[in-house]
């Protein structure tokens, strides 16, 4: 019954309990006040410091302090939760978007460099993004499906445009030779190292899949759903059941 009159108090004291707990400031700020202290740097010292019975910590009762144990258990809490559910859609730096909001630890470094993957005529996808770009942070969430597909056929190739090194004249195998000047921007090259597409902005996977079924010379997703490429084989037992 305690329990239950504390959280009724602490739900009473915020319009929005989940916005209570992404705000762990207010939280210290509702424990001054329910305790009356000055701030919650006092409320931390009478907990570390104070040798009295549970009963009085300091003078401060113990149905108070249960409060206070609450309020620390959500202000840790709100440590768990995630930031890519909180800021995917403004422009602030948090980190590699790659890892906080497509999930994918592996795509930065990438395997592979732009010009390793010339020279074995492996096609190539360029991804040219910014960490601090909303538009950046939703599409790593489609990047990551396109390696889930294409990441052991291609050589996916994360660029941040803010590596650039300024040259006068860039080569076919400098990342930079290929920009346009918009994140994000993809960039495919086929086998021979031909620019085969160029999107800008967030392009769909479909437009994207579409040019790379190409490249692979595989089945158009018209005919088939799965990545499929018509062999030899399967040609001529074609024929043959006929």
């Amino acid at each position: 019954m305690i329990l239950i009159q504390l959280f009724t108090s602490l739900l009473s004291e915020c319009r929005h309990s989940f916005n209570l707990l992404r705000s762990p400031s207010r939280l210290r700020r509702l424990t001054a006040k329910y305790l009356g202290l000055a701030n919650y740097r006092q409320s931390r010292i009478y907990l570390t410091k104070s040798k009295q019975a549970p009963s009085s910590y300091g003078g401060v009762p113990w149905t108070k302090l249960i409060f206070l144990s609450l309020l620390v258990l959500l202000i840790s809490f709100s440590g768990w939760t995630s930031p890519a559910s909180a800021s995917i859609n403004d422009d602030r730096y948090e980190g590699n978007i790659f890892i906080l909001y497509g999930g994918n630890g592996s795509l930065v470094p990438p395997r592979m460099d732009l010009p390793t993957s010339l020279k074995r005529n492996k096609p190539a996808i360029l991804v040219f993004y910014i960490d601090d770009s909303s538009d950046c942070k939703q599409f790593s969430i489609l990047v990551t499906r396109i390696q889930e597909f294409y990441g052991r056929a291609a050589s996916i190739i994360p660029v941040t445009v803010d590596s650039f090194v300024e040259r006068d004249k860039y080569t076919p195998e400098d990342p930079a030779y290929y920009y346009s000047g918009v994140v994000p921007e993809t960039v495919i090259l086929n086998q021979e190292g031909k620019v085969v597409y160029d999107g800008k902005g967030q392009v769909p996977y479909e437009e994207i899949d579409d040019v790379l079924r190409e490249v692979f010379d595989l089945l158009p997703r018209s005919e088939s759903q799965v990545l499929k490429r018509r062999s030899f084989n399967e040609f001529n037992s074609g024929m043959t059941d006929k």
